[in-house]
């Protein structure tokens, strides 16, 4: 587990870009572009799970911008969370309006709440932080200075153990993660008729988790309109409009 010092360290003194390697930044111009240079698009996996929302994504999860991913994901390089949460807000923006976060929403517009697909408690504890909903903070607060009403609400939680996801097929994803998820004891009060819900996480392959998120969240709460947003998606799901 990580400690404070380490945390602060990460923060202060950048130790080279989390997408290149480039020294004494977190992240150089280069691969900041990548991350956040393009109009998110609306993403679908092939084969697309029944069930799965709209998703909208950043990026394509390739290059440097797997390597800033990981790099905050797995190495705790905690500084890459801004960067990130503008990337994800702008692709909650592509879901929720045109051309990314709008500027001057109606003041009569529903209100967002951002849910984080959650981790699991071991893999929380082994990285000593959690990457999804550190990011969607930062989406969150990119949202509001855009004039909109968001807010996070880490509603769901892993009601049984799952495997490791790396390396299993689509359906094979599916069925790990069927069921899996619940929202926890008075998340539902959240989930009122015209709240959009929007479902977030740092990488979509083949949709398994954003489905089983969305599974749980239907069950919940009526009503809600429920979309998805995650900063990449494989290269191949990474299209506008395929019908």
């Amino acid at each position: 587990m990580r400690g404070w010092w380490q945390d602060f360290t990460d923060l202060v003194l950048p130790t080279g870009c989390g997408g290149c390697g480039t020294p004494r930044t977190a992240l150089c111009a280069r691969c900041r572009t990548g991350l956040t240079g393009r109009t998110p698009r609306r993403v679908r996996p092939l084969p697309e799970p029944s069930g799965l929302p709209v998703v909208h994504a950043a990026a394509p999860y390739r290059d440097s911008v797997r390597e800033v991913l990981l790099a905050h994901k797995e190495r705790g390089a905690l500084n890459l969370a801004k960067p990130l949460g503008e990337a994800l807000a702008g692709a909650v923006g592509g879901g929720v309006g045109v051309g990314g976060a709008p500027r001057n929403p109606s003041t009569n517009h529903p209100p967002l709440l951002l849910v984080p697909v959650p981790s699991s408690r071991s893999a929380t504890r082994a990285r000593g932080h959690d990457p999804t909903r550190r990011m969607a903070l930062v989406a969150a607060s990119v949202l509001r200075r855009a004039g909109w009403p968001a807010g996070v609400a880490p509603v769901l939680r892993q009601r049984r153990g799952v495997r490791d996801q790396v390396g299993l097929g689509p359906q094979e994803r599916r069925a790990n993660l069927d069921g899996a998820l619940r929202v926890v004891t008075g998340g539902d009060a959240l989930l009122a008729e015209g709240i959009r819900v929007v479902i977030v996480d740092d990488v979509m392959t083949t949709g398994a988790s954003l489905t089983e998120a969305a599974r749980a969240l239907r069950a919940a709460g009526s009503g809600i309109a429920l979309t998805a947003a995650v900063v990449a998606a494989s290269p191949d799901s990474f299209e506008i409009n395929r019908n």
